[in-house]
């Protein structure tokens, strides 16, 4: 949104008592680097609790780039929570610096050594073509090729690097077929562009997914934006250890989680994206969604992204119009935002109606927002149809009045229709939004309420009509399904979308700056893919291994890192996606919710009476509830009873739910053989062969999600890896569900 005239009505949260300035007192922080400003927040690393907030604007144009700006920012919100840099115990960053370099156009000139004699020569030269992959601003991408056919000759890898960059070439790509299997050629190509001080990206490195062309094409990508990225990260780094602050420097992905900077050096791709991923994981964490829809709203555009079973939704991004294998937050976005314009059509009766709202917004028209104008700036207001650029349809309406030409808003129509509530970043003074609209009114020939219900109901069309598609889409379920707002326009979509669709909706708290919070809430992550096809129960172990090293790598705590894995038979492709938290981070397993009030909320959640719902299970950090059923009318005596669950974690949030479940407590020492029975008692046959049950297993800290591991045998060898650590008298939680 456009900066209000007025600060928020509701300041940051006061420190809590011991933690500003006191020795030893951890915090977290997290910085969003935007387009226009930088926003950094400190978090109690104990409570989660909001210290402080600071915001300045994004250096793009300093010597030191966005390191000025994120120092700046730094400096100045630990200088108003009264904290020295020993204590921050950890510090990450988000950046659209990557996000920006691909839609401006604004990459390196990248060389492709590509190796192989024969055919291979054949197709890695055609990846010359790259060259014509236009990027959003219509540039393309400048590449340089040169072929390798013998790379283990001595100095023929050197002579290409060399040749190249002779060319122009400012980072190299290495690629040649089937690498992932032989990397030994890319692997000398990249032994050279060392010894010569180039960046290189070798494609095995980025993906080990076969498909030459998209392997390449995302490798290419990755390059273009290193050394921009390598040099922000250097003079970050520099930066933070002359603030002296010793906590190691994380960078937010493109998935929800964050990552060291050593691996974002490699990686840089990783952050492409990332804005929408800090928001949904500001969200994740911070508002504890198990289900949902998350609604980032800014001043122009809304991005749309989803959590299922507390996972954030996660695809292949199209970059540049082709599909590449960075796999990125499911994120759609739709051109409605807290700015946007209202638009005027003609009725059938020849009346006006509201045609539309967006896509311009109040800052691409150079005016502000109406609702935040005084009440004497309106008087005498009258309606104004204009185009906000020339090219622009002159159907946007604003008003004119003693003070000038004013916006007439989303924010506008909300605060008019009484949806923004009094600490909410986009609160207006009611009576002056409905002054507003009441040109509007006049020329829609109705009343200032009903003309701010038709702005808001025709700028939620699109916006429902994405989220419907979604929820289907990932098959969410609607019963405990909830719409979370985040950025400064929140409460002028998410309110009225809510009672629109009849789903719960809510505003995250301190949802202008979501952004920063998720970056400082956010876990490590690491994902792993691999084809492999007839993949033993070996494979599979090896790749959950290797996502599960990479976060403890970085500092992930390893009694709560948790991974999941999925196994596609059809395509042969398994890969795992492993979370971890930093040590410090153990709010978490700190609480215990208590038997009544855990029970409340699952009858909450399943719409049941709290007396009807019975705990199945618990352990220190779980309690898993259920309510029993049976189908009304005729099906009654032939259906078997179902059991709902929920399964609410120690701070009251539903972490997992399922229509029908079976839950059974066991030993972690007679696991092995008690799954086993299990699985086998609950795996369905069909046409298509066997399937086994979707599990979870609660361990410890840990909710160990097996749902996507069809065969029963790597579904047995998974939970084996899980419990073999156990003590042998430990309480195991095995919840599962039947596939039909």
């Amino acid at each position: 949104m456009t900066p209000r005239p007025h600060p928020p009505s509701h300041p940051p949260s006061d420190p809590p008592s011991g933690t500003g300035g006191s020795a030893g007192a951890a915090v977290r922080i997290g910085v969003d680097v935007g387009g226009t400003f930088t926003d950094a927040v400190a978090v109690s690393a104990r409570t989660f609790e909001l210290l402080g907030q600071a915001k300045v604007p994004t250096s793009h144009h300093h010597a030191d780039g966005v390191a000025h700006g994120i120092m700046a920012a730094l400096e100045r919100l630990l200088a108003d929570i009264g904290v020295s840099a020993d204590d921050v115990a950890f510090l990450a960053h988000g950046t659209t610096q990557a996000t920006n370099a691909l839609l401006e156009g604004d990459v390196a000139t990248v060389g492709i050594v590509g190796i192989g004699s024969g055919y291979d020569a054949f197709a890695t030269g055609r990846l010359r073509s790259l060259g014509r992959l236009k990027l959003d601003s219509g540039r393309p991408l400048p590449i340089r090729y040169a072929g390798l056919k013998h790379p283990e000759r001595p100095g023929e890898a050197r002579a290409a690097v060399d040749r190249l960059c002779g060319e122009g070439a400012e980072v190299l790509v290495a690629v040649e077929p089937f690498s992932v299997d032989a990397p030994e050629g890319e692997d000398a190509v990249a032994a050279a562009a060392a010894e010569a001080g180039v960046p290189v990206t070798a494609t095995h490195e980025i993906t080990q997914l076969y498909g030459l062309g998209k392997r390449a094409r995302t490798a290419v990508l990755n390059a273009g934006v290193m050394p921009r990225m390598l040099e922000t990260a250097d003079l970050v780094e520099r930066s933070i250890t002359k603030a002296g602050i010793s906590a190691p420097l994380m960078v937010m992905r493109c998935d929800g989680g964050v990552m060291s900077l050593a691996e974002m050096r490699s990686r840089p791709l990783l952050t492409v994206l990332s804005g929408p991923a800090a928001g949904v994981a500001g969200a994740l964490m911070g508002e504890k969604v198990s289900e949902g829809v998350f609604l980032e709203t800014g001043g122009t555009s809304t991005d749309i992204s989803v959590i299922r079973r507390g996972r954030v939704q996660i695809r292949h991004a199209r970059l540049g119009g082709k599909e590449t294998y960075l796999s990125a937050l499911d994120v759609r976005t739709v051109g409605i935002g807290g700015g946007s314009l209202v638009r005027l059509g003609t009725a059938r009766g020849g009346g006006a109606k509201v045609a539309d709202v967006g896509p311009r917004s109040a800052h691409i028209a150079g005016l502000p927002y109406a609702c935040f104008a005084e009440p004497g700036d309106l008087r005498d207001a009258r309606l104004v149809r204009l185009s906000p650029r020339e090219g622009d349809p002159a159907d946007y309406a604003v008003v004119e009045g003693a003070g000038g030409r004013f916006a007439l808003t989303l924010t506008c129509a909300a605060n008019a229709a009484s949806r923004v509530a009094e600490e909410n970043y986009a609160r207006a003074d009611p009576a002056t939004a409905r002054a507003a609209l009441e040109p509007l009114a006049r020329e829609l020939g109705t009343d200032t309420e009903s003309a701010a219900r038709a702005v808001l109901q025709r700028a939620t069309d699109r916006i429902e009509a994405t989220v419907d598609g979604l929820i289907s889409e990932h098959g969410l379920d609607r019963d405990v399904c909830t719409l979370v707002g985040g950025g400064g326009g929140a409460a002028t979509v998410t309110p009225h979308l809510g009672a629109r669709m009849r789903l719960e909706a809510r505003i995250a708290a301190h949802s202008e700056v979501i952004s920063p919070l998720g970056v400082a809430l956010a876990l490590v992550r690491e994902s792993v893919e691999r084809i492999i096809p007839g993949a033993g129960h070996s494979d599979v172990l090896a790749v959950r291994t290797e996502a599960e090293q990479a976060v403890l790598r970085q500092g992930a705590d390893p009694a709560a890192v948790e991974v999941d894995v999925t196994v596609d038979p059809q395509r042969n492709l398994v890969s795992a996606v492993a979370t971890g938290a930093t040590e410090l981070r153990t709010k978490d397993r700190a609480q215990d919710l208590g038997p009544e009030l855990a029970r409340r909320t699952a009858a909450a959640s399943l719409g049941a009476p709290p007396e009807e719902v019975r705990e199945l299970a618990a352990t220190a950090q779980y309690r898993v509830l259920g309510h029993a059923r049976r189908p009304s009318g005729l099906a009654r005596r032939f259906a078997r009873e179902r059991t709902r669950v929920r399964v609410v974690d120690a701070e009251g949030v539903v972490r997992l739910h399922s229509a029908d479940a079976r839950v059974d407590t066991m030993a972690a020492g007679e696991a092995d053989a008690r799954l086993k029975e299990l699985v086998a008692e609950r795996t369905s046959y069909g046409d298509g062969g066997s399937r086994a049950p979707a599990v979870w297993l609660l361990l410890g800290p840990k909710l160990v999600d097996l749902s996507g591991v069809l065969d029963a045998g790597h579904l047995l060898a998974l939970a084996a890896t899980e419990t073999s650590g156990r003590m042998p008298d430990e309480e195991v939680v095995a919840i599962m569900e039947e596939r039909r």
